[in-house]
């Protein structure tokens, strides 16, 4: 192609040398054959105006962990271990002394104390649970900053003490293992008296229907089936605890005109008392209060007894995986003194 004869005016008039430009279009030209007017090509990748989604995801660093009821039956009713894991039965010696008086005489040879001794017995529950996890499945979750062999674990120890704390509240069907709220030793039940509101209950429907004085009068009388069982072994300044559902619980905070709750009235009648709630007191029958004395002329009115917690036994390692089992053993509520425990439901 010629170059334009401008450039050589150009270079001639003004010195300005341009040796790479072949050509120009003149001013006001928009339209010349020689410009490309190419369509613009189709695209070779998908069309995209984003950037994948994960590039703007955040991974928060803390776990949150799904709460479950707590466990309470050893809180409420002491803890203790019996034996070891290899133990099916264990005896709790019972003696009770007896005895007879006469009229004194130099030779009177009337009169003569004794003991009697009995052997009850319990029978023990093992059981397992096993922990499972991968090197593959290790290392996914890993990604997402999870420790997943330590949750595993956690998880053990949590479904563990779980049945543990059931045991403790309901025993073992089938053995001689017994809970808190089922005892065949335990008396009879009190029914709740009738409120002025109607029925027995103390909360209705989320709401609180008895007054402060109505239920006062029913732990009341949880009491004082306690000093008739006990026959003067109990009295107003004995260790108790109360123990009631956490939906039962919100009654104590009834207040009387007097402007004193039922914690108050309770706390200043039975100075040595405590409260304790747990979930298992609403039970299918109706909500269950338990007034219990912690111990009678010094000896334990009984506990939980466990013969093994948290046993754990050897890791297996599987081509790619690992295998651990963990078991504990549980005797149920041992209750060596039912005449200190009054119980009332339906409240």
């Amino acid at each position: 192609m010629l170059r334009n004869p401008d450039f050589a005016l150009l270079e001639k008039q003004f010195g300005i040398v341009m040796p790479d430009v072949v050509d120009y279009f003149p001013e006001g030209v928009i339209h010349d054959e020689r410009l490309a007017m190419d369509a613009q090509p189709a695209l070779v990748s998908v069309s995209n105006a984003g950037i994948p989604s994960y590039l703007a995801n955040y991974i928060d660093p803390n776990l949150i962990k799904v709460l479950v009821a707590p466990n309470k039956a050893a809180k409420i009713f002491g803890e203790a271990k019996k034996g070891d894991w290899v133990t099916r039965t264990a005896t709790f010696p019972l003696i009770e002394h007896t005895g007879e008086v006469s009229s004194y005489g130099d030779w009177n040879e009337n009169g003569s104390v004794g003991a009697n001794a009995n052997f009850p017995q319990r029978q023990s529950y093992v059981y397992q649970t096993i922990t499972k996890w991968g090197e593959f499945q290790l290392e996914t979750l890993a990604l997402a900053k999870i420790d997943w062999a330590s949750r595993l674990n956690i998880a053990s120890a949590i479904i563990l003490d779980k049945f543990q704390n059931l045991s403790y509240f309901f025993g073992i069907a089938g053995l001689q293992n017994y809970g808190l709220l089922n005892s065949p030793d335990l008396t009879a039940v009190l029914t709740p008296a009738s409120k002025a509101y109607g029925g027995v209950k103390w909360v209705n429907s989320g709401v609180v229907v008895a007054t402060a004085n109505e239920v006062f009068t029913d732990i009341q009388s949880m009491f004082i089936q306690l000093v008739n069982q006990a026959n003067g072994l109990i009295d107003a300044e004995s260790k108790m605890v109360l123990a009631l559902s956490p939906q039962s619980a919100m009654a104590l905070t009834a207040t009387n005109s007097f402007n004193v709750n039922v914690y108050d009235l309770l706390k200043k009648n039975f100075p040595n008392i405590r409260f304790e709630t747990a979930p298992q007191y609403a039970t299918t029958a109706g909500q269950l209060v338990q007034l219990i004395c912690e111990n009678v002329e010094g000896q334990e009115t009984g506990y939980c007894a466990f013969n093994e917690k948290m046993r754990a036994h050897p890791i297996i390692r599987k081509e790619s995986a690992f295998v651990q089992k963990k078991s504990q053993g549980t005797w149920g509520a041992v209750i060596f003194q039912p005449f200190a425990i009054a119980g009332m439901l339906g409240v």
